[in-house]
C-alpha cells in the first residue's frame, strides 16, 4: 500500500490520460454519499469505489483506510457548514434560522455529522483540529458579545451554543415528528416550523436592539 501522510492521505498516484485530483473527487463525492446513507461501519470501499468509477486499491492509495477517508470527508462538510452559517452573536435568531435552512437543504449533511458522533466517540471528544476551532471562534464571539452588553452574561458561553444548535436541528434530528406535522401540524409548511424555531431562540436570546 502507498505511503501516507499523517492525515491519513497517501501520495496522490496517478495514470495515464486521468487526472488525480479528479479520481480523487470522484471518491469524496461517493464517499460523501456512502456515508451519509450507511454511516462509517456500513458503508464499503467496493462501493464507494464503484459509484467513483475507480477500484479499490486506488481508493486505499489516495486514503489508508475508511476512517481516514469518512475523516477527510467530514472535515471538508463542517468546513463548509461553518462557511455557509456564519454566527452574528448580536442575531443569535438569525443564526438558528440558517442552521435550520442548511440542514434542511442538506439532510445528508446532517446525517454525515451524525454518523461520526454516534461511531467515532474518540474523535468527538478531540480537543483540536478545525472542528474545535470553530466552536472556540465562536465561543468568543459569545464572550465579546456579553462583554458589550449584546447578549446576557448570566449564560454560559458554552451552554448558549449548545442550546442554539439543538433548536436549530431539532427538525433535522426528529424526521418522525417532522412527517406527523405535516398533517397533524396547525400549521404544516416548513416555513412553520422555521418560525417556530427562531421564536424560541428569540426568547431565550433575544436579538440586540
Amino acid at each position: 500500500m502507498p505511503s501516507s501522510t499523517a492525515s491519513g492521505q497517501a501520495s496522490d498516484p496517478t495514470t495515464a490520460g486521468e487526472s488525480a485530483d479528479s479520481t480523487r473527487e470522484r471518491i469524496v463525492a461517493a464517499a460523501k454519499e456512502e456515508f451519509a446513507r450507511h454511516g462509517i461501519a456500513g458503508a464499503r470501499v467496493d462501493r464507494i469505489a464503484k459509484q467513483a468509477r475507480t477500484s479499490k486499491e486506488r481508493v486505499y492509495a489516495y486514503f489508508r483506510g475508511k476512517d481516514a477517508l469518512y475523516a477527510h470527508v467530514a472535515e471538508r462538510e463542517l468546513t463548509a457548514l461553518a462557511e455557509a452559517t456564519q454566527m452574528d452573536p448580536a442575531d443569535l435568531p438569525g443564526y438558528a434560522g440558517h442552521l435550520f435552512d442548511h440542514f434542511t437543504a442538506r439532510p445528508d449533511h446532517y446525517r454525515l455529522i451524525t454518523w461520526g458522533r454516534l461511531e467515532l466517540t474518540e474523535s468527538a471528544a478531540n480537543t483540536t483540529g478545525p472542528l474545535q476551532a470553530t466552536i472556540a471562534r465562536k465561543l468568543d464571539q459569545l464572550r465579546d458579545a456579553q462583554s458589550i452588553g449584546l447578549l446576557d452574561p448570566a449564560w454560559d458561553p458554552v451552554d448558549v451554543l449548545a442550546l442554539i444548535n439543538q433548536i436549530a436541528t431539532t427538525w433535522a434530528g426528529q424526521p418522525e415528528i417532522g412527517a406527523a406535522a405535516a398533517d397533524q401540524a396547525a400549521y404544516p409548511s416548513i416555513a412553520a416550523r422555521r418560525a417556530a424555531l427562531v421564536t424560541a431562540v428569540e426568547h431565550l436570546f433575544p436579538r440586540a436592539s
